[in-house]
């Protein structure tokens, strides 16, 4: 039997991964080992990176992700070893770790488990390390923050032994699941880790279990090992808070029956649910805050308004109900512009919005005598509103450019710096994420590339110069996992049909693309540009995508199509009645990657002339599954993808049929409409179509 396992369950830290074993090959010389490392159905190329670095690991490969307890457990039932060692994959350990907690070990033999120091990367001590078990008194001082405010006393620091000295050998009830060499001996009288616990917590109840079969828990600090904290979960899809709180509700629940201590339980789980609470809504304010901003400069705006036009606020109660309607208008044309998702310190987007807004709420007064103030009062709000809310935005962009004021620039930069991906994987994709981190003061945070096809993560280089992060087909864990904000296009990395499904994409993650300029005529979208040295970046947007966009052309196909309808009765009725007529079902391209079975009017075989032929697909564009005006139709898996530009009854490449347009061609009508698009633009093309008839 060997000395000892080491064991190691990764997700989508590849980076962190390599260097853990780069660290730990060093650490186990001359110490007879494995190493087996757990891959919870990675996307970032952490398998192919261990096969082609690392082929001396055992490895296992989920294809779902098992959750910590799960995939440790999969590797203690193949471990080997004397003595096992849990350890995260986003650490880094010195090379007498190994060697020195199993010296421990054999030199105390009542010790089932042995943890070290653990540092963070600033070189502070990461708390984890030695704590008590969470008792229903421990664990309410721990998350009414009684443990936080009186740190160095043992009556509130027993959740982390804070009023320990952390250079102090200790016997301890628990350490962090991050680094837990036991013994094997101890592991099959305590049993494995409990799996309810999908993450947080079940190191907690191991340790617990250890305790209860008589075992000793210790922490040594002669060695130490370093812990970049909460890589794998910042990867994962789930949400890390609510997960913590949830094991440790578990723990109590499990461990501390009812009546079992002085705090009741019921106290202690309206604590620790209450405290989970608190987390999740601060989130959730941070997300808001731009909107919360605005909401409290309108209600100014309104104050002011009121004493501008009466000199007192004696009216303000009447203006409640005034306020609370308008001020709803105002956000929601705030967000249509994308001011929310896309461009929060867009001072042109706010001005936008809040011009919407005004035009949206002085309409009202003419249509709603009870909304009919005074119009006065509401266009010196508007008026105030623009100057306000488009105020603080350019105030915020204007304190990223004072050299003078480091304070207010520090604000600004923070405020406004993007974290970037590069999508490409080549050599000009790996030139821009260079250039990118190397430009001084830049507001780019550029956190790495992504792949265009799994074979990029197979080839990517070892080490952490532009990182490969994924493939493109998992960029929406990428982007949520990162929080991304920005994705540049590096030239040539993707073809024309890949970048309009991406935009669809993007609407939905909040996402904005730009692009390095080349065949400037066909893929720019607006004209904003930025200089990274000579490389240029263009905004890349289509309109088509954005804004009421979407909106307005779903309602101008069901008052077109509905017109359609009335007015083409006759032809639907000739249709029905001349025996030569038949349907025709036919399976299309639905631009999104799916089928739509429409149908096709056909006489002895062959279609009708022109777009009469596909009347009866009007019910489809009722249906949403069509538009009156989008691609050629194409069989089904073919065509362009994307969700907001589906097959059309007509288009622009089908009212220029005629000029027998190559490929190339088509796709550059397709990507002038998506840029150009306006209702006006679809009115014009339907009209032309009818000529053609």
């Amino acid at each position: 039997m060997i000395a000892l396992s080491v064991i190691l369950v990764n997700y989508n830290v590849k980076r962190y991964l390599e260097q853990a074993l780069l660290s730990i090959r060093k650490a186990l010389e001359g110490i007879s080992s494995e190493v087996i490392v757990v891959d919870n159905a990675s996307s970032d190329g952490s398998v192919s990176m261990l096969r082609a670095r690392f082929p001396d690991v055992i490895l296992i490969e989920n294809r779902e992700n098992a959750g910590f307890a799960r995939a440790n457990n999969q590797a203690l039932k193949r471990a080997s070893g004397k003595t096992v060692c849990l350890i995260n994959p986003d650490t880094l350990v010195r090379e007498d770790t190994f060697s020195k907690c199993l010296d421990y070990l054999a030199r105390h033999p009542e010790t089932g488990m042995v943890g070290c120091k653990i540092l963070n990367p600033d070189g502070s001590l990461q708390l984890a390390c030695r704590r008590s078990f969470p008792t229903p008194w421990v664990a309410f001082t721990k998350v009414t923050g009684l443990s936080a405010l009186f740190p160095k006393t043992r009556l509130f620091g027993k959740y982390n032994l804070t009023y320990l000295n952390p250079d102090q050998e200790a016997q301890v009830d628990a350490i962090s699941g991050s680094f837990m060499m036991a013994r094997r001996k101890a592991v099959d009288e305590a049993g494995f880790l409990d799996e309810d616990f999908f993450m947080y917590g079940e190191d907690l109840d191991w340790c617990y279990r250890f305790v209860q079969k008589g075992w000793k828990i210790s922490y040594i600090p002669d060695t130490q090992i370093i812990h970049y904290k909460g890589r794998s979960t910042q990867e994962a899809s789930f949400d890390g808070i609510r997960l913590f709180y949830q094991a440790m509700s578990l723990f109590v629940a499990k461990h501390f029956p009812r009546g079992w201590s002085i705090i009741p339980r019921r106290l202690l789980m309206a604590g620790i649910w209450l405290r989970g609470g608190f987390s999740f809504f601060s989130r959730l304010a941070a997300r808001f805050a731009p909107a919360l901003v605005d909401l409290a400069f309108m209600q100014a705006s309104l104050i002011a308004a009121l004493l501008i036009r009466f000199g007192h606020l004696i009216h303000w109660h009447s203006y409640r109900l005034v306020d609370l309607v308008y001020t709803l208008i105002w956000l929601a044309s705030l967000a249509a512009v994308g001011v929310y998702r896309r461009r929060v310190y867009s001072f042109s987007r706010a001005v936008a919005g809040v011009m919407l807004g005004l035009m949206a709420n002085t309409s009202i007064t003419f249509f709603f005598n009870q909304y009919a103030y005074s119009r006065h009062v509401v266009l010196v709000e508007g008026l105030l509103n623009l100057i306000l809310l488009g105020g603080w935005r350019l105030a915020v962009r204007m304190a990223s450019r004072l050299p003078g004021l480091p304070f207010l620039g520090k604000i600004g930069r923070t405020l406004l710096r993007k974290r970037v991906v590069i999508i490409g994987a080549g050599p000009s994709a790996r030139r821009i994420y260079l250039q990118l981190r190397n430009q001084i003061d830049t507001l780019y945070d550029v956190i790495g590339l992504i792949g265009i096809s799994p074979a990029d993560l197979a080839d990517a280089p070892s080490g952490r110069e532009a990182p490969v992060l994924g493939a493109l087909d998992d960029l929406k864990r990428i982007v949520r996992s990162h929080r991304v904000q920005e994705a540049v296009i590096a030239p040539e990395a993707l073809t024309y049909e890949r970048i309009v499904g991406l935009m669809t994409l993007g609407k939905e993650l909040g996402l904005d693309f730009r692009i390095v300029a080349r065949d400037l005529d066909v893929v720019i979208g607006s004209a904003s540009v930025d200089a990274i040295e000579d490389v240029p970046l263009l905004d890349l947007e289509y309109r088509i995508f954005y804004g009421l966009n979407p909106f307005l052309k779903r309602i101008f196909d069901l008052a077109i199509s509905g017109l359609i309808l009335c007015l083409a009765f006759p032809i639907f009725l000739w249709a029905a009645l001349h025996p030569g007529i038949e349907a025709r079902k036919t399976l299309l391209s639905d631009g999104s990657g799916g089928c739509l079975e429409v149908k096709t009017w056909e006489r002895k075989g062959k279609p009708l002339a022109g777009w009469i032929r596909g009347l009866p697909a009007v019910g489809s564009v009722l249906r949403g599954g069509m538009s009156l005006v989008g691609t050629e139709w194409t069989p089904c898996g073919e065509g362009v993808r994307g969700a907001g530009f589906k097959p059309g009854l007509t288009g622009l490449v089908q009212v220029s049929g005629s000029r027998k347009l190559s490929q190339a061609e088509k796709e550059k009508f397709n990507l002038y409409y998506l840029k150009n698009y306006s209702f006006l633009l679809d009115l014009e093309i339907l009209i032309k179509a009818l000529f053609l008839l």
